[in-house]
């Protein structure tokens, strides 16, 4: 990508609606979150809980991970996101030996310029699927902080905004598995919401061994909006009501996370601010201008689970029973 190249990227970002009613960008929103659930589900088979995921994240601006043994179709759902998005996917693939400036790019100095131009690096796509992000060592994991949460890295001392929209979706492989180094609270927080794909049931497997689904899906899938139309509909999404009754119900559950038996680490205020616009966003998936309690429920597992350091417990388990505990605004 060159200098040019950056600076339209510099200058890109969500665009409110025309006119001042919110009533015709909502619309669009939730055909945009339909179509894009129609074009997922055309090529991930068999997990609908991952295909809304993708399209939480691509609603809110909240980054995904994904979590789960190889060969379930981690990276498939990232590059199936970006074609129905009609946007370019930047892949890094996680290994040891990976550095920061790999991801964030580098400066180079020109010999007939005498100065020092700056590269940019995979991170300045629309989206970036870090490929097992947990293969990579804690210094180049660290490279992605700044961008996953100001939208922005800082080479040489120098910041340079990134593309809006913008998304890092990674996959994770077990802890268990050989050569993983564990992602740091930090870095989880960043992460709106995580997913995990779970192997297929025999009917849907045996459809993917006829290749019905996956690659070949993929190569014949087309976008369902462009990038000016994704920025509105994250417009839409964020603009959609919360009653402060909802509002206080998603910021109670997060407060409970932090009390919760068998949990070291709850929720941060950062995830009950994700957590309610996940369920802004889930509100528009399902069609509506407005947040309920349900929302929150719906979302609740997905946006904090993997923020939990529990000691006794799974981060699953907790939710569950923290939702199961704290009372909802509506009966």
């Amino acid at each position: 990508m060159d200098q040019g190249s950056l600076g339209e990227l510099e200058r890109e970002g969500p665009s409110a609606p025309v006119g001042s009613s919110i009533q015709p960008s909502l619309d669009e929103a939730v055909r945009v979150a339909d179509a894009l659930r129609s074009r997922l589900a055309e090529v991930i088979l068999g997990a609908p809980e991952a295909v809304s995921a993708a399209v939480l994240a691509a609603l809110t601006g909240t980054h995904l991970l994904i979590e789960d043994v190889p060969g379930v179709g981690k990276t498939m759902l990232a590059k199936t996101l970006a074609g129905a998005l009609g946007v370019r996917l930047a892949r890094v693939q996680g290994h040891p030996d990976l550095l920061p400036s790999d991801v964030t790019g580098v400066s180079v100095y020109s010999p007939d310029a005498g100065t020092w131009e700056f590269r940019p690096g995979p991170v300045f796509a629309h989206i970036l699927l870090v490929d097992e992000l947990n293969r990579t060592p804690p210094r180049t994991q660290s490279a992605l902080l700044e961008a996953m949460a100001e939208n922005q890295v800082t080479v040489d001392g120098e910041s340079w905004a990134l593309p809006r929209p913008h998304l890092v979706l990674a996959t994770q492989n077990p802890l268990s598995q050989l050569g993983t180094f564990p992602l740091v609270e930090s870095q989880l927080d960043r992460f709106g919401l995580s997913v995990s794909m779970g192997y297929p049931d025999e009917a849907t497997e045996v459809s993917l061994a006829l290749r019905h689904g996956g690659q070949q899906a993929l190569d014949q899938l087309f976008p369902a909006c462009d990038v000016s139309a994704w920025a509105r509909a994250q417009w839409a999404s964020a603009s959609v009501r919360v009653a402060p009754a909802v509002a206080s119900y998603a910021v109670r559950i997060c407060r409970a996370t932090r009390q919760a038996p068998g949990v070291l680490l709850g929720a941060s205020p950062r995830a009950a601010i994700v957590l309610i616009r996940l369920a802004q966003a889930f509100a528009v998936m399902n069609g509506r201008d407005h947040t309920l309690p349900e929302d929150v429920k719906a979302v609740a597992t997905a946006c904090l689970a993997h923020r939990l350091v529990c000691e006794t417990t799974s981060g699953v388990a907790a939710v569950r029973a923290v939702l199961a505990s704290v009372c909802s605004p509506r009966p």
